[in-house]
C-alpha cells in the first residue's frame, strides 16, 4: 500500500491510499475513530458553582473540551506505575476559580504546565452573573474514542474511490451540456475539445453520464485507489491521528495472528 498526502493542515488531512482495498481503507477509519488515544478531563471536583448550570452540565461541557496531547510523555491511568492513583505521568491537573459578571472560557482553565493549556481557548462554558462564582478543579487523563465522545480525535471522516472519467471524442458533439450540469467544474471545453480539468474534484455523482445524449463520457470508481478526508479538534495534529492509526491496527493484526497461532 502506497500512501499521500493530497492536502495537509494542522486539523485536515486528505489522503490517497493506493494499491489498496475499501476493507482495509475502512478498518482505518473506524480505528482514526474508535482507538487513536486523546486526552480528556474525566474527573471535575467542584467547589462552588451559583451559576444557572447543574455541575454536571458544566463537568460535561468540560470533558468535551479539546486538550493538547503529548503521547510520549503519558500512560493511560489504568497502565500506569501508580497503579491508578493518578501520578504526573498519567494525570493532567487543572484549575478554574471565576466570579462576578462574566462569561467562563475554556481558556480560564489553568493547567499545572502551561504545555498542557487548551487548544481553543474561546469555548463558552457558562455565563456567571453579578455575585455568581465557579471554583472547580479538574483531571484529565487518556482514553479513546470507543469509550467516550470527548476521547475521539478525528471527525467529519469519509473516503471515495478515486475517479476515473474516460471520454469518447467520436461520440462526443461538444454541446456542452455535461459541462453545465456538473456541480464540481471538473470537465471543460479546450481547444475544441472536451477535456477533465480536475479529476479528484469528481464526487462520482454521475450528472454528466445522466445528461450527455450520445453517451459519450463513462465515471467509474478505482476501488485500489482511494482518497480519505478528515478533520482533528487540534488535540492531535492530523499526521500524528493517522499514525497512531496505524500503528494501533498493526497492533491488532499482531494480537490476531498471536491468537491465530
Amino acid at each position: 500500500m502506497k500512501i499521500q498526502f493530497l492536502e495537509l493542515k494542522d486539523d485536515y488531512a486528505k489522503v490517497l491510499f493506493e494499491e489498496t482495498s475499501p476493507y482495509f481503507v475502512n478498518a482505518i477509519r473506524r480505528t482514526l475513530m474508535a482507538d487513536v488515544p486523546k486526552l480528556a478531563i474525566e474527573n471535575v471536583t467542584i467547589y462552588d458553582n451559583t451559576s444557572a448550570l447543574f455541575d454536571e452540565i458544566i463537568a460535561h461541557r468540560l470533558g468535551l473540551i479539546p486538550l493538547p496531547t503529548h503521547l510520549d510523555l503519558l500512560n493511560f491511568r489504568d497502565e500506569c506505575s501508580c497503579g491508578g492513583k493518578g501520578c504526573p505521568n498519567c494525570v493532567v491537573h487543572y484549575t478554574l476559580s471565576k466570579e462576578g459578571e462574566c462569561t467562563v472560557y475554556s481558556g480560564d482553565l489553568r493547567p499545572e504546565d502551561p504545555m498542557w493549556a487548551v487548544v481553543d481557548k474561546n469555548i463558552p462554558i457558562v455565563r456567571l452573573l453579578k455575585n455568581q462564582r465557579l471554583i472547580l478543579e479538574a483531571e484529565a487523563e487518556l482514553g479513546r474514542g470507543k469509550e467516550h465522545a470527548k476521547w475521539q480525535v478525528v471527525n467529519g471522516i469519509g473516503y471515495k474511490y478515486y475517479p476515473i472519467i474516460e471520454i469518447d471524442m467520436e461520440k462526443c458533439n461538444l454541446c456542452e451540456d455535461c459541462v453545465k450540469i456538473c456541480p464540481r467544474d471538473v470537465l471543460e471545453i479546450k481547444r475544441k475539445k472536451l477535456v477533465v480539468k480536475d479529476e479528484m474534484a469528481c464526487n462520482l455523482c454521475r450528472s454528466c453520464v445522466e445528461t450527455c445524449k450520445k453517451d459519450a463520457i463513462k465515471v467509474r470508481g478505482d476501488e485500489k485507489r482511494i482518497i480519505m478526508q478528515y478533520e482533528t479538534d487540534k488535540s492531535l495534529s492530523a499526521k500524528d491521528a493517522l499514525m497512531e492509526a496505524l500503528k494501533a491496527l498493526h497492533h491488532k493484526y499482531d494480537e490476531l495472528e498471536k491468537a491465530l497461532e
